[in-house]
């Protein structure tokens, strides 16, 4: 089944390799020239044999001539980045700049430094954004103007019920085991004394760092417990303010002096001090070192005893679990839905057993149906930190062919990618026959996914 986000992530699989190549030059041995043209726009050798050489280094399969393949793959976009500039569809900025921010950062933390970037590209970091920027933007301009396309197609539940009765047996989707979980999580309380021993162990870096006997980078590589951060000394990389929770944000936002570090911070990730690099407009650029304090042994074991008392009154039917999570919980996330968790991929309580937290999806695979578990100790996934839990296994239903009573949204959207990849193929056709293309000889003899680019 070919759909529109299967046909996107094809494109844009082939365009993500952008930044990925490094050492091979395909302009180094290739005379260049046009090979396409697609409108007003020309398709170079180079740029094909460049995307061969990049899908070839980081291994991504071509189902089919590459010579073939690729110019049709930059052919499409062109066709949709056309249609873009005429119904003026155009990509949010600050959406794109994060974007690129984003990208731009996990690079470094896979390379090490930025150093160590312009050098495994062999472009100085400025050339880096701009191609980063030109992939970001265009995919999500290309999304965008598809998503527009498709917009007024609407379904009903008669033409969804029609479509899956016509549905081959081969062809029904297959839905995995899925799971409800209720939770109660309490937070075990952090002693004052373990808080001020965390804030003045940060006072001590920030004053290092101010009196120049350390590094702020150094620093936070050696004791930030943001993992991921502290791997770039720190460093977050270009976000704006709605990016950060608002504490951090309204300190880091406030700096001005580079060579300063800011007070500590407390959120509900931890204690931080921050550190400014730059400030771009609405964005900044800070590093900062994060630490959390922990809640005693004894605390964590009056918080799992509690969970214990609670679970007996369940298990006696002194109150129903529903009452227990409304009552005992913190999670402030699942407290009014009487603990049941929500599936931020689905936007519905149930789960595939890989989307749960691990320690909770080791407790539950056990479990049957309405069984409470012992209490157990996790790292709660938002806040990182620690929190006991006692869960309740709601629901399980064992992986089974799609059906409309249980399944009728999987089979909605199944129906509407097939319709929408329809109409999108249609509209290509269209626009095939409506643009002016030209290909060089030597690279029409190709079974192309569209016919109609050879007229």
């Amino acid at each position: 089944m070919r759909t529109v986000n299967l046909w996107t992530k094809r494109v844009l699989t082939a365009c993500a390799a952008l930044l990925c190549l490094a050492g091979v030059s395909a302009q180094d041995n290739v005379i260049d020239e046009v090979i396409w043209v697609v409108g007003d726009e020309a398709i170079l050798r180079s740029e094909v044999e460049e995307q061969r050489l990049r899908n070839q280094y980081e291994g991504v399969r071509i189902d089919g001539d590459p010579y073939c393949v690729i110019p049709e793959q930059i052919a499409l976009q062109k066709l949709y980045l056309h249609q873009a500039e005429l119904d003026s569809v155009v990509a949010n900025e600050n959406t794109v700049n994060t974007q690129v921010e984003m990208r731009l950062n996990y690079f470094i933390t896979q390379i090490g430094s930025k150093e160590k970037m312009e050098e495994y590209f062999r472009k100085p970091m400025a050339e880096i954004r701009e191609d980063m920027y030109e992939l970001v933007h265009n995919q999500m301009v290309i999304q965008q103007m598809q998503q527009e396309l498709v917009s007024g197609l609407k379904s009903t539940p008669a033409e969804i019920a029609k479509f899956y009765e016509q549905l081959p047996a081969d062809s029904i989707p297959l839905i995995p085991t899925q799971v409800e979980v209720q939770l109660i999580t309490i937070e075990p309380p952090v002693p004052q004394e373990e808080i001020d021993r965390i804030k003045e162990r940060l006072r001590g870096f920030a004053e290092r760092v101010n009196n120049g006997s350390s590094s702020f980078s150094m620093l936070a590589r050696l004791y930030s417990e943001d993992t991921q951060s502290a791997t770039r000394g720190g460093e977050l990389g270009f976000v704006g303010k709605g990016q950060l929770v608002p504490e951090f944000a309204a300190v880091a936002f406030a700096l001005t002096n580079p060579n300063h570090v800011s007070r500590v911070v407390e959120t509900e990730f931890g204690y931080h001090i921050i550190q400014l690099i730059e400030r771009r407009g609405d964005r900044v650029n800070c590093r900062h070192i994060l630490l959390r304090p922990r809640a005693s042994a004894s605390d964590k074991e009056k918080a799992s005893n509690l969970l214990d008392s609670v679970a007996t009154l369940v298990r006696t039917e002194k109150i129903t679990y529903d009452q227990a999570a409304m009552i005992y919980s913190q999670d402030k996330n699942t407290v009014m839905n009487a603990g049941l968790m929500s599936n931020p991929n689905t936007g519905t309580s149930k789960f595939e057993y890989q989307d749960l937290p691990q320690e909770v999806a080791k407790v539950v695979y056990g479990m049957k149906v309405g069984e409470i578990s012992e209490p157990f100790t996790m790292m709660d996934p938002a806040k990182n930190k620690e929190v006991c839990v006692l869960v309740k296994l709601k629901s399980r239903t064992e992986t089974h062919k799609a059906n409309l009573k249980d399944d009728y949204q999987v089979i909605k959207q199944y129906m509407e990618e097939q319709r929408n990849q329809a109409f999108l193929d249609e509209w290509i056709k269209q626009k095939q026959a409506d643009t002016y293309i030209d290909i060089a000889p030597e690279w029409k003899n190709c079974d192309f996914q569209y016919p109609g680019w050879v007229k």
